[in-house]
């Protein structure tokens, strides 16, 4: 029974896409290629590597990293290479550079001003004194009085 649960568990994991016709014959190469194809998004997928997607687009990005490596570039040379043609969109996280440095610290900027916000106005709202409570008028407790009877 336990070895049937264990072949289910590793059946479970993250199927690759990457078909045996792509694979290179030298285990190096093949590694630094899976470790590119980890960090750039398919373009049709968008959520998913291209290591991941079976879509056309992402057989042929894997095709092409492959091709490159095996031209002698570097991991750096591929990656600038697939940007250039398809642009930072098929990098999951793209450099902090120019316009997206404002992508990249909008977000935190924003919490800690909502933070620092949130924090004054609790501050603020815990030093006001409360709702005043006026004192009822003789004639308002004697009908008050009046009415509670009944």
């Amino acid at each position: 029974m336990l070895k049937y649960l264990l072949v289910l568990i590793c059946m479970a994991g993250p199927v690759l896409a990457v078909q045996p016709d792509e694979i290179l014959s030298d285990p190096a190469l093949e590694n630094r290629a899976r470790v590119i194809s980890q960090v750039l998004r398919c373009p049709v997928c968008q959520g998913e590597n291209i290591d991941e997607s079976n879509a056309q687009v992402a057989r042929d990005l894997r095709i092409l990293v492959r091709d490159r490596l095996m031209a002698g570039d570097t991991n750096t040379q591929v990656l600038d290479y697939v940007t250039d043609r398809y642009g930072e969109y098929v990098l999951f996280e793209p450099e902090k550079t120019g316009a997206n440095l404002l992508l990249w610290y909008l977000g935190p900027a924003v919490l800690i001003l909502a933070l620092i916000s949130g924090f004054i106005y609790l501050r603020g709202r815990s030093r006001s004194p409360g709702p005043q409570i006026e004192q009822l008028s003789q004639e308002e407790e004697d009908r008050l009085r009046e009415l509670m009877k009944d």
